[in-house]
């Protein structure tokens, strides 16, 4: 075994990368898969066929069900839940009602955030704790709330990025910290919400 799994941790699948480690009282449910040198806390839970990519930090607590896809290097903070089924009943249940939801390479989840299913989170996406994501989040997108509203873009460092020039169709914007800059179509960029 090329990962590290805690005694109490309950690993079903066969699909785990090299450097992962499971922690205390985690359950990784059959056919999910879990990319290399991922970290996975303690008392989370992956359902079945759940998708996670290299380099991602699932924290404690988190609950990620089925039909869930996570790309590379995402963060994902203490108790985050992940939902599949927007019409839930406790008598109704079955494999046609199961939502897809992506998680897009370097996004970072706030604590306690709950991410209602068949939504897209961008790359390098940044939601603020206890947020309620209802909508797709733009690729840098900063949201918080309940529901959860763009109120900015982040870099990729997690910095706010700012205004740096504008045109017709697109506006660039700038990391003050690392000098980093990013394209961001006029469209999305007005649907912020100060």
């Amino acid at each position: 075994m090329a990962y590290f799994k805690h005694p109490t941790a309950v690993v079903e699948s066969e699909v785990i990368g090299d450097g992962t480690k499971i922690w205390h009282f985690a359950h990784v449910r059959e056919k999910a898969k879990i990319g290399k040198n991922c970290v996975v806390g303690k008392s989370a839970y992956i359902d079945e066929a759940v998708e996670i990519g290299n380099g991602v930090k699932i924290q404690n607590f988190v609950s990620v069900y089925k039909g869930v896809k996570i790309e590379n290097d995402v963060l994902i903070g203490p108790a985050v839940t992940f939902t599949n089924d927007l019409y839930p009943r406790a008598f109704s249940w079955g494999e046609d009602k199961i939502i897809p939801t992506v998680v897009r390479k370097g996004a970072s989840i706030g604590a306690n955030s709950t991410i209602v299913c068949g939504v897209r989170i961008g790359e390098y996406a940044m939601i603020g704790a206890g947020a309620v994501v209802t909508k797709d989040i733009p690729d840098y997108g900063f949201v918080f709330g309940n529901p959860a509203r763009l109120k900015g873009f982040v870099c990729r460092c997690g910095r706010k990025l700012q205004d740096k020039e504008k045109d017709s169709e697109k506006v660039i914007l700038k990391c003050p910290r690392c000098g980093k800059e990013v394209e961001i179509d006029r469209e999305t960029y007005e649907n912020v919400i100060e």
